[in-house]
């Protein structure tokens, strides 16, 4: 069946699960190309039939490679090896990493900003919230952190907050010791719970009410963590400067 088909893996390595419950093998002459080089992919893709094997678990999605012919994989390995070796191509490697490189770091300022915008700590807990923002951003941010806030499914506000929630979990909760029940539903249920002991303690800086540090989990999570582990102050930016759309177009 020389086609272009996404088919799921089995025990057999030669073997494919196809979405109408066929198992399929590949054609002779076919081998597979192992994932981590989206160029070459690609055009091998392009180049006529091969079978995509895409492993899932859960909602996330892994590739096991692509099986095509060999002679469409060795012909698109050529052809770009042959691209990749001029002076050109390394040119516009440069220039592409360099534009990543400030997308990026335009995004971490965007995301701080953002957090703060959400925490709206009160001037009593102004440095408090600056601390925690920096901590926040320098641990969801990282491209292939695999956090919520390198999702495109969210708005940036929409991330700092589940980005500031996921990061008090962890910190200022016993989520990571808890023995939760391996019952559906059950971990969900429990994270919910956090989150609003997460969101309360965010509202108790939100007024200029004095507290005891040594008392708050927030407090005592935000002074353990490592200096190093904080951005830099950022700049602020203007709010808006950098839009959904624009910020979607960050390799994420």
């Amino acid at each position: 069946m020389p086609e272009c088909l996404t088919l799921a893996p089995t025990a057999d390595p030669r073997v494919f699960l196809h979405p109408d419950g066929r198992r399929l093998s590949p054609p002779p002459g076919w081998e597979c190309l192992p994932p981590g080089d989206a160029g070459l992919t690609r055009r091998v893709k392009a180049a006529g039939p091969s079978w995509a094997v895409i492993e899932r678990r859960g909602r996330k999605a892994f590739s096991k490679g692509l099986w095509a012919p060999r002679e469409h994989i060795e012909q698109a390995r050529a052809a770009l090896d042959a691209e990749r070796a001029t002076e050109a191509y390394a040119r516009r490697r440069v220039a592409d990493q360099d534009r990543r490189e400030r997308a990026q770091s335009a995004y971490v300022v965007a995301f701080e900003q953002e957090v703060r915008a959400f925490l709206r700590f009160a001037p009593r807990w102004a440095a408090l919230g600056e601390r925690v923002a920096r901590l926040v951003a320098a641990h969801a941010t990282p491209v292939g952190s695999g956090t919520v806030a390198r999702t495109q499914r969210l708005s940036i506000d929409e991330r700092a907050e589940a980005a500031v929630i996921a990061w008090m979990r962890h910190q200022t909760t016993g989520y990571d010791e808890m023995k939760i029940e391996r019952v559906a539903g059950r971990r969900r249920e429990v994270r919910r719970e956090l989150a609003q002991v997460s969101r309360a303690v965010i509202a108790l800086h939100r007024h200029d009410a004095p507290h005891a540090p040594h008392g708050c989990s927030l407090c005592t999570a935000a002074a353990r963590a490592p200096h190093h582990e904080a951005t830099p102050a950022t700049p602020t930016v203007e709010r808006g400067a950098l839009d959904d759309a624009a910020l979607d177009a960050i390799e994420l």
